[in-house]
């Protein structure tokens, strides 16, 4: 969660260029970035500097028509290699717009390269609000959707959990439009598609009245703590969070983030929490840092926007690095599998930044890590050093592998395909639905053809 750590984005979108509405009906830009194409961390260096940049649903089609190998990019979040690809890259950035506003159904469609930063205001103006946002809200509402990426709350499901309806160009260049109502056999497959089935071109969110939200922050709440009252701390707001750097059996910080009732009245915070004392400043989750750029906290309202992220819409993120890992285990062995890790604090202290723990409701989606259960996860931002952190993701597996633990799909992890298939039901199924929409494989790079059908 040190966002000084991020890779600053505009150096690497420099070798783009924008494209008019008037243009989409020209060939796509190609271009081959003048630096090495990276991730927002570096830690992860693009495996071609062959990127196209269509401006509409047609040279997206045209694009994939013309190409054997061809793989999505987004917002380029992602922490290992599931966006890469050794051919060519087609990204989104320039289909980002709102497409439509349904008040009649309460929904959005938005281009599929939108920012939930770029749709979130939009929203708020309309009087609109979505259930969940993701820490930061610099990714895309495609990429985040399509690797189950969440925030957190024990009743709020994963961001795509709010996908109604997905739009997508398949491997034959075909437009194909899949709908929760309509196409539920395919839909809950292909919303968490992992970038396998296609282009997606175009999102429809579900929404909800926009509702105003407050945070708190209390400090050093002891762990053991949460041996008796898991369930009840990571109930305690609409979203909670609990930050630590595994030193002493404490969690250095709990973020907790709150719905205001419709008079929007807002009641002192308690000064004790479960043992913790109660912030006077704004925090960082690294405590250390600065909390200039995150989210306003000490109760003050806010709109849902400006709350549920960790930090600032306004942050752009500077020049640095990090590595991120995270993993997902079943609510009811939450506390054992918290301190299986914490067994481990000497090892991992001296090489992060910080690890969150949050809450995500269960879902129908096929590939997402909260099929059928719900879960907390543990997430952890790891200092740039991967020698060591490739060492450490073993044995974190090693100790969550009682509790049937999956990794986040877009960062790091070392588990072999043979356990990461076994921990997904429908991961048979998902093949199936794949090679129906692309049956030779042109979105398939490394990382799919390793992780999903190796083994």
């Amino acid at each position: 969660m040190d966002r000084r750590t991020f890779l600053n984005t505009s150096a690497s979108l420099a070798g783009g260029v924008a494209l008019s509405r008037a243009t989409a009906c020209a060939p796509a830009t190609r271009l081959a970035p003048a630096t090495p194409l990276a991730n927002w961390a570096g830690n992860v260096r693009y495996s071609t500097g062959n990127v196209l940049y269509p401006a509409s649903v047609e040279q997206v089609q045209q694009i994939v028509r013309k190409y054997d190998k061809l793989r999505a990019l987004g917002t380029r979040h992602s922490f290992n290699t599931i966006a890469d690809s050794e051919h060519n890259l087609l990204s989104l950035r320039a289909l980002n717009r709102v497409v439509s506003l349904d008040r009649s159904a309460n929904t959005v469609t938005a281009e599929g390269g939108m920012k939930y930063g770029e749709l979130a205001p939009y929203l708020y103006r309309n009087g609109y609000a979505l259930h969940n946002l993701a820490s930061l809200p610099h990714i895309s509402i495609a990429g985040a959707c399509a690797t189950a990426t969440h925030g957190s709350g024990v009743r709020n499901g994963n961001l795509a959990t709010s996908v109604a309806a997905i739009e997508f160009v398949d491997a034959a260049g075909d437009v194909i439009q899949l709908s929760r109502r309509n196409d539920a056999g395919q839909f809950h497959g292909a919303v968490v598609g992992l970038g396998a089935l296609g282009i997606v071109t175009r999102v429809t969110l579900d929404l909800e009245p926009a509702f105003d939200m407050k945070q708190v922050v209390y400090l050093d709440l002891p762990m053991q703590e949460l041996a008796h009252d898991f369930d009840a701390i990571m109930s305690s707001g609409y979203s909670v969070s609990l930050f630590t750097n595994w030193k002493d059996k404490n969690i250095n910080e709990v973020w907790i983030k709150s719905r205001l009732d419709a008079s929007g009245a807002t009641a002192l915070a308690a000064p004790e929490f479960h043992g913790a004392r109660l912030a006077t400043r704004n925090m960082h989750p690294v405590a250390e840092q600065s909390a200039e750029n995150t989210t306003e906290q000490m109760s003050v309202p806010g709109p849902w926007f400006e709350r549920l992220p960790h930090f600032r819409m306004g942050f752009t993120p500077s020049t640095g690095a990090e590595l991120q890992a995270e993993y997902f285990v079943p609510t009811e062995h939450a506390y054992d599998a918290m301190m299986a890790i914490e067994s481990l604090h000497d090892q991992i202290t001296p090489h992060l930044f910080i690890s969150e723990i949050r809450a995500v409701a269960a879902d129908d989606l096929w590939m997402s890590p909260c099929y059928h259960r719900p879960c907390v996860t543990f997430h952890t931002t790891w200092k740039p050093e991967w020698d060591a952190v490739n060492r450490l993701l073993p044995l974190i597996e090693e100790q969550l592998a009682p509790f049937g633990a999956v990794p986040h799909w877009a960062k790091l992890f070392t588990m072999s395909p043979a356990v990461l298939q076994s921990r997904h039901a429908r991961v048979g199924d998902f093949r199936r639905l794949v090679d129906r929409y692309d049956p030779a494989g042109k979105f398939r790079n490394a990382f799919l053809s390793r992780n999903i059908y190796e083994g």
